[in-house]
This record gives C-alpha cells, sequence and structure tokens, in this order.
C-alpha cells in the first residue's frame, strides 16, 4: 500500500504537491469512494481514477543531464515567451521536467527527469549537496577571493563558507570556481556582489556526484545505472 499522492507522481499524474491538491479537491477516487489526504491504495488491485479518468500505465524513467546555455529559462511556463530548456530535451521521447533550477543568465549542468519520487527527494530543503561552478567576474582587486569565500547570510540565513579557488586573473577581471553547499535563489552571484565584484558568467561543472564534463552546450545525454544509483544513495543519505 502506498500513499496516493506518491502513486500519482509515479505514473507521472501530477507531481507530488500537485497530486496532493488533486486529491483535497475531491478529483481522485479509489474503488469508487472520493479518497482523502493521507489515503492508500495498491495500484496494482484498485481502481485509482482522477478527474474520472484512469492512471496511465506505468512508465519507464528517464534521467538526462542537459548543459543549459545561456538565455533559456527552466521554469515549464513563461509569460514572457523566452526558449525553454525543456524544449532542448524535447527529442526525449517523453515529458520531463527539470530537477532545480538555473536562472536564465546561467550556463551548465542541468537535470531532468520523470520520475516524480526522484525529482522531489533532490529538490527537498534537505538534500543540500555541493555544486561547483565555474565564475567570471568583473571589478576584482587582490584579496577578493578572501571575500568571496566568506560565509554571509542570504535570505535570512548563514550559508556554509564557500570553496573558492582563483583561477585565473587580469587587471578588473578574474576568473573562480566556486563551490557551495547550499541553492538559494541566484546565490553566486549575490554572494560575488557582496564580495565587491560583478558576475558576468556563470557555469554549473557539477551538482553532487554528476559531472558536465565536455559535453557541449544545448545537448544532453541518459544518466547512466550506476549515476541514477549515486544519486539515490546521495539523496537518502540526507
Amino acid at each position: 500500500m502506498e500513499r496516493l499522492q506518491k502513486i500519482l507522481s509515479a505514473r507521472g499524474v501530477a507531481s507530488r504537491r500537485r497530486a496532493e491538491e488533486l486529491i483535497s479537491q475531491g478529483a481522485v477516487t479509489v474503488n469508487g469512494v472520493t479518497a482523502r489526504l493521507g489515503d492508500t491504495a495498491d495500484p496494482k488491485t484498485d481502481d485509482i481514477l482522477v478527474g474520472g479518468a484512469p492512471l496511465p500505465p506505468p512508465q519507464e524513467f528517464v534521467y538526462i543531464l542537459l548543459n543549459k546555455p545561456r538565455g533559456y529559462v527552466t521554469t515549464l511556463s513563461d509569460e514572457k515567451g523566452r526558449p525553454n530548456a525543456a524544449q532542448l530535451v524535447a527529442d526525449c521521447g517523453v515529458r520531463v521536467y527539470p530537477v532545480g533550477r538555473l536562472d536564465m543568465d546561467s550556463e551548465g549542468l542541468l537535470l531532468f527527469t520523470n520520475d516524480g519520487e526522484f525529482s522531489q527527494r533532490l529538490m527537498h530543503p534537505k538534500w543540500e549537496t555541493d555544486k561547483t561552478y565555474l565564475v567570471w567576474v568583473t571589478g576584482y582587486a587582490p584579496g577578493a577571493e578572501a571575500r568571496l569565500a566568506r560565509a554571509i547570510s542570504l535570505d535570512g540565513r548563514t550559508i556554509r563558507p564557500p570553496k573558492v579557488r582563483l583561477l585565473q586573473a587580469e587587471g578588473e577581471r578574474a576568473k573562480f570556481s566556486v563551490t557551495i553547499h547550499e541553492g538559494r535563489n541566484r546565490q553566486v552571484r549575490r554572494m560575488c556582489q557582496a564580495a565587491g565584484m560583478h558576475c558576468v558568467r556563470l557555469r554549473r561543472i557539477t551538482e553532487g556526484s554528476m559531472k558536465l564534463g565536455d559535453l557541449a552546450p544545448g545537448k544532453w545525454r541518459y544518466l547512466t545505472a550506476q549515476e541514477v544509483d549515486r544519486l539515490k544513495r546521495e539523496s537518502a543519505m540526507e
């Protein structure tokens, strides 16, 4: 027996949160009885309907790593009509969703999947894993790397001290490797601003055990079974 919202998410009907809303709205029935939030069922033996329609059959889960270029949003609906990163993975053959976000002006590693349970685990606040970025800045001066490595307060919470390595410096321009543990909104850019610099380019190259490698911008690949297993183990440890 499983919670109904978990079953709906696993079948690709809706995200876990949206599934809870559907149940609360009375849109889900189990064996002809309107379900309530917290109810459980067995998808193999129970007749589960959503809006009067049966559940779709179990789907094969897909796990994708995209090298997102700059200029693409990760939200699935954008009122400004800007290019969406999901368009770049549309040829995978199934509808997949981004795991987390990477803002429009940033580039690099972005995961996609149709495994709702897996996605929820990776996006849960308890699962905070190291993420490494290549960061290009202006306004650099000697000693700025020490300011960038400080544990500052963002959104009312103090971040862990990031790992900062200066890779290149020429006048007021510099390139860093920055590893952070949290994933606050525009965190690295705000850290640069607090250190007196302006971030002009940002590329995520690792997230947990995942590495971008030499994947070309705009291209994607399937995660290997070993990579998926590692991510599941990492998220289960948190």
